[in-house]
């Protein structure tokens, strides 16, 4: 990326093609002249956040009328002069104002680098950065819940409170090291250090369990849909998607590759996957579809395990429960129209439930399960989470570390190596909001940004 922060920089910042209008911002101290060059009025005169109309000219040859908003730092996103001109949403005319602003003086923006800005003027932190991203790519209601609540400053706040009471805890340690002849300040113990990393650490270990709960959210829950060929895995497939993109015949084995679709429902994003019925078979081609859906297994986040709710368990459904019995599992039983045979007391699993695929309805008990399952509603009830893979990888850097600095404090280890422990959780959270950062980090976090945003 581009790292002279200097230039003042342009880009379209609405999606390029026919439509009502299109924005094109600018942004850095020189935005409001280079703008002025190719404006019908005067915008140097211009109070900040207030708008003007007239027109976009090349050498008295009007380009297109327009709307131009003057904010000026530092209350803009970037805390530098920030520019947008309104267009006609033309793409030539777009272009050709974007063009002149070239010439006026103005850099062509790299990807993220209005983001990158504001952070690095101290406008927004890391989490928040990645918040604007997450925004522009929710696809569902609780997918811009997380974003926003990471674009308020709730994850920074919650890393800065916590980072507070570490950095306490560090201070007694070392007035202790360092002073240890002096009787007016406060004694820490190993048992008070192990009482508020006591405090601590399961906080922080709840925040990344419910992280990766979130994940699920953001990235849409993979959904494998396993049972033996016949008990109606497609047709469930097939009555979510609300389309036939499963072939569903009486012949067992229909099914023999990955059949995939994405469904939204309730703001719950679905990646389901149907695989080939699982059994024991000498045909070579679904032999090597078995062996995918059993792989499918270990890659999934939720397990929907079918079974014909009339038909007793035979060796390919104990072989299939036995497969499933550690992993994120609903138990499917199919068919619950006909005459059941199969009742949920015969399963040692948490979550059963009866479904039929003749109508929506029929599998509404699922959806209700999933729901229960992964507790949506627990956006409503925090404000925090880890939203990205990067963060939660730092955070769960940190637990170690916590871990370490308790394990410790029982080896009876000196208060300096204690010390460097909880340092290192304090680092390491500081990377998650961007108190220390390189600008590798920054160059790859922000490439797949938008370029106008």
């Amino acid at each position: 990326m581009n790292n002279n922060y200097e230039d003042t920089i342009v880009a379209i910042a609405t999606k390029l093609g026919v439509g009502a209008i299109s924005i094109v911002r600018v942004s850095g101290k020189d935005a409001i002249s280079i703008v002025n060059k190719i404006f019908s009025g005067d915008l140097t005169k211009k109070e900040s956040h207030t708008i003007s109309y007239g027109y976009i000219v090349k050498e008295k040859e009007k380009i297109d009328e327009v709307l131009v908003s003057i904010m000026k730092a530092p209350r803009t996103f970037t805390r530098e002069d920030v520019v947008e001109i309104n267009c006609h949403g033309g793409i030539e005319t777009t272009l050709k104002v974007f063009e002149l602003l070239q010439l006026s003086g103005a850099r062509v923006a790299e990807p993220g680098e209005f983001t990158k800005r504001a952070f690095l003027n101290g406008r927004i932190d890391l989490t928040e950065a990645e918040a604007v991203m997450d925004i522009i790519n929710s696809k569902t209601e609780e997918q811009r819940k997380m974003a926003m609540s990471s674009l308020e400053g709730n994850l920074k706040n919650y890393i800065q409170g916590f980072r507070d009471r570490l950095k306490h805890l560090i201070a007694n340690i070392e007035v202790n090291i360092d002073y240890p002849e002096y009787q007016d300040i406060e004694e820490v113990t190993k048992e008070d250090i192990q009482k508020e990393i006591g405090r601590l650490e399961p906080e922080l270990e709840k925040l990344v369990e419910e992280s990766r709960n979130g994940q699920m959210i953001k990235k849409g829950i993979k959904t494998v849909i396993v049972g033996r060929p016949n008990v109606g895995k497609s047709s469930i497939l097939n009555t979510f998607l609300k389309k036939n993109k499963a072939i569903v015949t009486d012949i067992a084995g229909t099914t023999r590759d990955i059949v995939e679709g994405n469904i939204i429902f309730d703001g719950i994003e679905l990646s389901l996957i149907d695989t080939a019925g699982i059994r024991n078979t000498d045909n070579v081609v679904e032999k090597i579809g078995v062996e995918k859906s059993l792989s499918m297994i270990d890659e999934a986040d939720l397990i929907l395990a079918v079974f014909n709710a009339h038909e007793e368990l035979n060796e390919n459904d104990q072989f299939i429960l036995d497969k499933i019995k550690d992993k994120n599992t609903i138990i499917i039983l199919n068919k619950n129209d006909l005459e059941p045979v199969l009742k949920k007391e015969d399963f040692s699993f948490s979550h059963v439930v009866s479904t039929n695929t003749n109508s929506q309805d029929g599998i509404s008990p699922l959806k209700d399960e999933i729901k229960r399952m992964f507790s949506f509603d627990m956006i409503e009830e925090k404000d925090a989470f880890l939203s990205t893979e990067r963060q939660i990888v730092l955070a769960e850097k940190a637990l170690l570390s916590l871990k370490e600095a308790r394990k410790g404090l029982t080896e009876e280890r000196s208060l300096d190596m204690i010390e460097i422990d909880l340092q290192e959780v304090l680092s390491l959270l500081g990377s998650i909001t961007g108190e220390s950062y390189d600008e590798e980090l920054l160059d790859t976090l922000f490439a797949d940004f938008c370029v106008g945003k």
